[in-house]
This record gives structure tokens, sequence and C-alpha cells, in this order.
């Protein structure tokens, strides 16, 4: 199963519409939304484009195929605009061998981790990195921001694909971190 994960995307009307164009042509299953859709936040500059309603009307033409969870910038008048659930804290996504743990990152992250099995990957954004590396008997993953990337990286998204994780830059095929599922 092929997925595209995208997180933080902050209201970015442009980023919204590289990621989806990118999503489309990646045949990925599912779009998975890390949280922190609409707003950009008070502690975060206006991402470029900033359009949430225009973002919001995007995003819903792909509602059947999106599983998001709630970012600390998503609120109830958020879910208002969006045709798809966005109020959970966290989701699973059940593989074969192992879960993959969904979260925003701003209440389970690697420092504060929910309660996994060996393998298991935590999927968190929040942070605005990319990550993918094994931690002790987990396997961490943030597809990084598509809208405001921090640390000096470029904005990036998240794929699972053919055993592997992969954080791949939104403009060209870089790969920014990579590691394989383990299983």
């Amino acid at each position: 199963m092929k997925l595209m994960f995208i997180s933080d995307i902050h209201g970015s009307l442009s980023a919204t519409e590289r990621a989806l164009a990118l999503y489309e042509q990646s045949g990925s299953r599912w779009l998975i939304i890390l949280g922190d859709i609409l707003n950009h936040g008070p502690r975060n500059p206006l991402p470029q484009g900033y359009n949430p309603p225009e973002v919001a009307n995007c995003l819903n033409h792909y509602a059947d195929r999106i599983i998001a969870v709630r970012g600390n910038c998503d609120s109830e008048v958020d879910q208002m605009l969006l045709k798809f659930p966005i109020m959970a804290p966290w989701q699973h996504i059940l593989l074969e061998k192992q879960r993959l743990f969904l979260t925003h990152g701003h209440l389970y992250h690697p420092a504060e981790l929910p309660p996994l099995a060996e393998n298991d990957v935590l999927v968190y954004g929040h942070t605005h990195l990319p990550v993918a590396e094994k931690q002790g008997a987990i396997i961490c993953f943030n597809p990084g921001s598509v809208s405001l990337p921090k640390g000096g990286h470029e904005a990036s998204y998240g794929m699972m694909e053919s055993g592997m994780l992969r954080v791949r830059a939104l403009h060209g095929t870089q790969i920014l971190a990579e590691t394989a599922l383990g299983v």
C-alpha cells in the first residue's frame, strides 16, 4: 500500500495545490494530513498564498481519500469548512505486521510516546522538521511542513512505499530523510 503524508499546511493555497498535484501523481491510496490545516497560528508568519477557505475547498474534493488528525492550530470552526473529520487527536493505520500511530505531535511525540509495540511507527508533524529514523524499538516519521519548513529545511512531504518511509522535497526530487519500515 502506498500512502502520502502532509503536515502543517497552515492555510497555504500554493502548498496545498502542489501537494495535491504530487498526491495525484503518486498513486497513493490515502492522503494522510497530520494537522494544522487551515490556521497559520499566532506564532507563525502568514505562509505564502494564505487562503484558508480555498485550501478547504481544494481538500474537500479529496474528502473520501483523506485521513486526518487535529493539530494544535485546528478548531471546530475549521471543521465546519472541511468535509472530512479532523477533530481526532490520533488515528491508527494497521498494516500486516505493524501499525502507524498518526498524531499531530503536540500531545504525542518522540519524547512523549503513546503505547507502541516494537517496529510500530509514530507518524507526527508539528515541528516542521523532516524525520525518518529508528529510535529504540519504534520508528519515528515526520514529513516536515509543506508550507512553513523550519531548521533550514525546505518544504516537504512524506511517502510510504515499497517498505520504505521517505521525506521528499515538495519542489524537486530530493529525499530529505528515509528509513525502512523494518518488518
